[in-house]
């Protein structure tokens, strides 16, 4: 075997279908392209029967509706009851959990819609969860109960870009979806909060600053900011309850509240780490990923809202590796001509410029290859067009 094959072989499979659709038939349409996908997994082989397998996806959020549709999510659905497998709907809380169920069901997940349950992988008040053992930087982190104990799982990334990530996919979707928000024991800490957080991960308001334009009191999922508007418009946030989500620094316009946070690199090793962990929950195989390359906009899907794409749809990418499949979402996102009337175009970027770096200033490929080195991939790849 010549050095050439001898790299080929080594390379893993990542499955493509593109979201144009040139035939006006059903199979060809991106939903049916998505069954053909799931068929190169071989899931009758990887499934055992009435295994239970999680479907990790995101609920989204009040007002942000470009998640995965539910019948993309039907599909996987109804692929893996092919397979004799028992499949779940699942995603961990960032709101209240009841709360959280009914945007679920505004934005169309429900058991009638996607053929399964639909259930808060990590409990109503977002701390039924696991400690498991992660790297340096987080020490541990509370896995979601549901996650750390299903057997197998397919995780269905909506990709976009994210204000601290710069890029947010399957690697994001694992470490920040997979895990909960606190935990019983050490609250915050071993939670999501953890990755976003340095030190006590402290809110500090600047009185000068602030506007009293009161979104961070309206963004709050937990209800933690409050002003005294019958005093001197004093803020106030109940520290003990707070999951250092840091929504409330995103939405100041006036940048009056400031977050001990991660610096970014520390932001992205940790979701890393975090990635790590759920996986080292699973045994080799039982793990799949699916990138939707579509609707993506230039924000995170907790945030009360959705702008525009930034990048045209470019379809579904399939591997049972999980750096491989960012690997080659991130090539096919570079070079892509950004979107007219969107924040790619606002900020006079062109194509040929790496659009999701550009618009956040993060260099999200520091979490693909620390996730490298943690041993969750190989980013060589060979792309399979169906």
């Amino acid at each position: 075997m010549s050095l050439k094959e001898k790299k080929e072989a080594k390379r893993v499979n990542v499955y493509f279908a593109s979201a144009r659709v040139l035939k006006w038939k059903e199979e060809e349409s991106l939903p049916g392209k998505l069954d053909r996908l799931l068929k190169k997994m071989n899931l009758p082989g990887r499934f055992k029967t009435d295994e239970w397998v999680a479907v990790k996806t995101h609920f989204g959020s009040v007002g942000a509706h470009r998640i995965i549709r539910p019948v993309f999510l039907a599909k996987v659905v109804s692929a893996l009851k092919r397979a004799c497998a028992k499949p779940f709907v699942t995603d961990t809380v960032r709101i209240n959990g009841l709360d959280y169920l009914e945007i679920a069901n505004q934005n169309g997940i429900n058991h009638l819609s996607v053929g399964a349950p639909v259930i808060l992988a990590d409990g109503l008040y977002g701390r039924d969860s696991i400690l498991v053992k992660a790297g340096d930087i987080l020490g541990e982190i509370a896995v979601a109960s549901l996650i750390h104990d299903a057997p197998a799982m397919v995780v269905c990334s909506h990709v976009k870009g994210h204000i601290n990530s710069g890029y947010a996919g399957a690697i994001k979707n694992l470490a920040m979806g997979g895990v909960s928000a606190s935990h019983r024991g050490c609250g915050w800490k071993c939670g999501r909060g953890a990755m976003h957080s340095i030190g006590e991960g402290k809110l500090f308001w600047d009185e000068e600053k602030c506007t009293l334009c009161y979104q961070c009191e309206e963004v709050c999922p937990l209800e933690c900011i409050s002003f005294d508007r019958q005093g001197k418009e004093k803020f106030q946030y109940a520290d003990e309850r707070c999951w250092r989500c840091g929504r409330c620094t995103r939405v100041c316009p006036g940048q009056a509240i400031v977050h001990e946070q991660a610096d970014p690199e520390q932001f992205m090793q940790g979701l890393a780490e975090a990635a790590q962990a759920v996986m080292s929950t699973f045994e080799p195989g039982k793990v799949i990923f699916i990138n939707f390359l579509t609707d993506i906009q230039p924000e995170c899907d907790c945030m009360p809202g959705a702008d525009v794409p930034v990048i045209q749809d470019k379809g579904i990418l399939v591997s049972d590796d999980l750096v491989a499949v960012e690997q080659a979402t991130i090539d096919m996102l570079l070079g892509s001509a950004p979107l007219p009337e969107s924040a790619a175009s606002d900020g006079g970027l062109k194509q040929g410029d790496d659009i999701l770096l550009e618009l956040h200033k993060k260099d999200y490929r520091t979490q693909i290859a620390h996730a490298q080195k943690l041993g969750l991939g190989s980013p060589d790849y060979e792309l399979i067009r169906i």
